[in-house]
């Protein structure tokens, strides 16, 4: 039996209706419910997002609005701080009991702190799930009860542990009349220029992620690790990243498909590819674990040895990363995929990444900054690792000795230059093993294509020299 008349659940990174636990627990105990979203109020410009992202927000609350009228409700939306709005709404609709699912980073768990004490003043109860991972962070401890900072022992420790199943989907939602809503969003909320460029982003919305969920398990898991560091295979990737990010597929729904796929695997070949697979959901885990037990890693480098190292600020060079234009194809591939899609292979992130800190010697923060504005998929918690990852500075980081070369990954990795051609057009005449070394005399590969901005010899050098001097 319900035990609330009312409730609100308010929709966050949760921005879907299928296994959906906060949301199932508002349906569950109360007879109506009122579906709201608090839009951000931010004007212009924001460190942390930009027009593809909020794009991609747009589409998915779209999306939403339209799953919730087919089950009888309708997305409520507020625009401003997220406790003034939940605050007036609680006044306005006399609703007893408000659900969320818990935010992963320190300014939402900032927020959950807040709204669970307004609700302890209003008399309203408040209920939080744990809904982001398969596991919260306090789970996959040491034997000691402390946390991982090696990913190898936290995923076996992550690997162990029962995982949770999907929850119901609600089939039925009953909803009072609405207080005022906003109606749906578009990038002029925000006063963002909406010419974002003519390649269209990957489609928003639950409906569209669950399609893509099908095509990874029956097209593309088989052959995940095989593929996976290879950008140009069509398909090689999952495409999920940007549906987890956002809630559009929760984690245990994926997870739980692809433990269906391992058991009906036919071969090794796929087994490996799909167990490839699982252990990325867990890298994902074990980055949201470093967040919650290393909050201070968005502000410094987790290991304090290298903290105070003297990175290169913004300048010539890291505004010729930002825009594709380092003379190496293989880096400017990557970020030119990154600015007219929203989306970079990962093994292109570490590729880019590590040129950016290794080669360049610019502040890793800063070329975190730039992704977060960039990727649909940006997640602050693995952002945050990758890049102290490719830094050398993070947890089970590369260490600071190992530097890529940006010639031979691109061999490595897209081998023929497709990828490297899809992206440059530049470039598109070029015979691949021009593509994959530096061109001689430091002149430009072709005519309207930057010469290499640095010699990769020199910089990793001078690197080294860095961190020796700095080492304790």
């Amino acid at each position: 039996m319900a035990s609330h008349r009312l409730a609100i659940h308010w929709f966050r990174r949760d921005l879907r209706i299928s296994d959906n636990r906060a949301l199932r627990a508002a349906v569950d105990h109360a007879r109506e419910l009122l579906p709201v979203h608090v839009l951000s109020d931010w004007i212009g410009h924001h460190p942390w997002t930009g027009p593809k992202r909020q794009q991609f927000l747009c589409g998915s609350l779209a999306s939403l609005s339209d799953d919730l009228e087919r089950i009888g409700a309708r997305l409520l939306l507020r625009s401003g701080d997220a406790v003034r709005e939940i605050s007036r709404l609680l006044d306005e609709s006399g609703a007893t009991l408000l659900t969320c699912n818990l935010d992963p980073d320190p300014f939402g768990r900032q927020q959950e702190r807040q709204i669970e004490a307004l609700c302890h003043q209003q008399g309203v109860e408040f209920l939080a799930c744990h809904d982001v991972s398969l596991h919260p962070p306090a789970e996959a401890l040491t034997l000691k009860g402390g946390p991982f900072r090696v990913f190898t022992p936290y995923s076996k420790a992550w690997g162990a542990l029962e995982k949770p199943e999907p929850v119901p989907r609600p089939r039925k939602i009953t909803s009072p009349g609405h207080p005022t809503s906003l109606p749906l969003p578009g990038l002029d909320h925000w006063r963002i220029n909406s010419r974002h460029g003519s390649h269209p982003i990957i489609e928003a919305g639950e409906p569209a992620a669950r399609r893509r969920l099908d095509h990874a398990i029956k097209q593309v898991l088989a052959g995940y690790a095989g593929h996976r560091d290879q950008p140009a295979a069509d398909p090689g990737t999952s495409r999920l990243s940007q549906d987890l990010r956002w809630g559009l597929l929760s984690p245990r729904t994926v997870y739980a498909r692809a433990e269906r796929a391992l058991a009906d695997a036919p071969d090794s070949r796929s087994r490996q590819g799909i167990d490839a697979f699982i252990r990325q959901l867990a890298w994902r885990e074990f980055y949201f674990a470093i967040l919650t037990h290393y909050p201070e890693v968005l502000e410094t480098e987790f290991n304090p040895d290298w903290r105070g190292l003297p990175w290169n600020g913004p300048g010539p060079a890291f505004e010729a990363w930002c825009a594709g234009r380092t003379g190496f194809p293989i880096v400017d591939a990557g970020m030119r995929e990154l600015i007219a899609t929203g989306h970079m292979h990962n093994r292109l992130r570490m590729i880019t990444a590590m040129f950016l800190t290794k080669d360049l010697r610019v502040d890793w923060r800063l070329g975190e900054q730039f992704f977060m504005q960039h990727l649909l998929d940006g997640e602050i918690a693995s952002n945050n690792g990758g890049w102290q990852w490719s830094a050398g500075t993070g947890a089970d980081a590369a260490p600071y000795f190992r530097i890529q070369n940006p010639w031979l990954q691109g061999a490595r990795h897209d081998s023929q230059g497709d990828y490297i051609r899809r992206w440059i057009p530049e470039l598109r005449d070029i015979p691949t093993p021009q593509l994959m070394k530096p061109p001689e005399s430091g002149h430009p590969i072709s005519p309207g294509y930057p010469a290499p901005i640095v010699d990769h010899a020199t910089e990793r050098r001078r690197t080294l020299a860095m961190f020796k001097r700095h080492r304790p």
